[in-house]
Formats: C-alpha cells, structure tokens, sequence
C-alpha cells in the first residue's frame, strides 16, 4: 500500500496471536519523494499497543522502522478478529526537520496542510510452528532398540509360528542294484564258511581216528574241544548273515 509520499509494507498489521505474551509487528515507510517527510502513527486502542517511534521523519529516498507491540492478552477475541485499527498521517516537512522538531500542528488540517492518511488493520495470524526436533530414540526417551522390541512384540499376533526343524529316521531305499550286490557278497560269504566246515569237519575226523589209536588218558583233546567250538561260531555267524 502506498500514499502520495512513501510506500507502506505491509498493508496490514500482523500479530501471530499468543495468550500472555507480548507480540511486535514492524511496519516500513519508504519515502518515495524527493522532501523530507514526517509521519504519525494512531490507533484506536492506545492503551493496547506501544508504536515506537509513533511520530518521525523520514528522510529522502529512504526508508524507516516502525515497531509496534501488543501488550500481552489474557483472552483470545472471539473467532480470532480484531477490530483494531492504525492510521498512519505523513506530511511535507521542512528540509533538514528532525524528529524531535515534528509537533501535532504539523497534521492538522485546518492550518492547511496536506496530510496524506492511510489506514491499516490489524489481523490475527496462528504463531508458527516449532521445528520438529530429531528424533534419537522414541519420543518418550526409550532408545530406538527398545522400538524395536516393542514393534516385534506389536506384530507378534500377525505371524505364525515356523515349525522347528526335526530330523526323521530315514529308512532304507529300494535299490535292486544294491540289493543284487549284496545278495552276492553273501552268497559267496556262505560258499567260503561251507567249504571252511567241510574242511574242518575232514580235520576233526582225522584227529578222531588219530585219538581212537592213541592211549586213552581220560578226557576229551582240548585240541578237539577248541575246533567244536571255532565250528559252532562259523555256523552262528553264517545264520546270522543270512
């Protein structure tokens, strides 16, 4: 917004509104003029906002701050509007004028001068937002591995269990080749026992016939008791296999 003699920014006054708290909103006069320009801030609510300055002069080609402050409020207005409202006088002054020489009579109308006056509202706007902090564990200062155990344990109900890994007896494979091999390695293993019987058998009747012929002392040769015995193991040995 602008008048004959400075630009205005912004338009409006606005406050980001907080409960208890003071809030400033600054406003920037830009001369556009070649003059020396002095300017006076009024509200309709004094006793509300401070405006510093609330009277000055702004130079040529050049711009000035004006600050103004809420005072901290105990309500919040309805729906969030203010009535509120600014008006801002700017005049032609004197070259070289300064602040502290810039008097009420300067805006007067009826001693003729030309006052430019604009008025500004003042808006309500929502204070912004804090900037969300980085998060290194949960927001309750739990670390991020007891997260992750509470997730495991969130999401538990949503997966079965996995059957444990068991191992089961195999049992033996029908294979007609390792059959057949077998078959004859113990058939051959019996032809070998039979042919060792028969020749022991051979050997005991020798040694029967050779002991009839000795002198008889009493008793049974421990040579013959041993070959009995050696045949009975054979004998045991080969019904076992087969």
């Amino acid at each position: 917004m602008s008048n004959a003699l400075v630009d205005i920014d912004p338009i409006d006054l606005q406050f980001p509104f907080e409960l208890k708290k003071q809030i400033s909103c600054s406003l920037y006069l830009a001369n556009k003029t070649d003059n020396y320009v002095a300017f006076k801030v009024k509200t309709t609510n004094p006793k509300k906002y401070c405006v510093r300055p609330n009277t000055g002069v702004v130079l040529p080609r050049s711009s000035s701050e004006v600050l103004v402050t809420m005072q901290a409020q105990k309500e919040a207005p309805a729906d969030m509007q203010c009535k509120d409202k600014f008006l801002l006088q700017c005049v032609v002054a004197t070259p070289g004028v300064t602040a502290k020489e810039v008097t009420p009579e300067m805006f007067s109308k009826e001693a003729g001068h030309r006052v430019e006056e604009t008025k500004l509202r003042v808006v309500y706007v929502d204070p912004p937002r804090p900037p969300s902090p980085v998060h290194e564990g949960s927001e309750e200062g739990s670390s991020p591995r007891a997260s992750v155990s509470d997730n495991n344990r969130n999401n538990a109900s949503d997966f079965t269990a996995a059957p444990r890994f068991s191992v089961d007896r195999l049992e033996p494979q029908d294979n007609p080749s390792e059959a057949r091999a077998l078959i004859t390695r113990l058939t051959e293993e019996k032809n070998s026992a039979v042919q060792l019987n028969t020749r022991l058998q051979q050997e005991l009747e020798q040694l029967k016939r050779g002991s009839n012929r000795s002198q008889s002392g009493g008793g049974i040769p421990f040579l013959y008791v041993l070959l009995v015995g050696l045949i009975g193991l054979i004998l045991g040995y080969i019904m076992k296999r087969t």
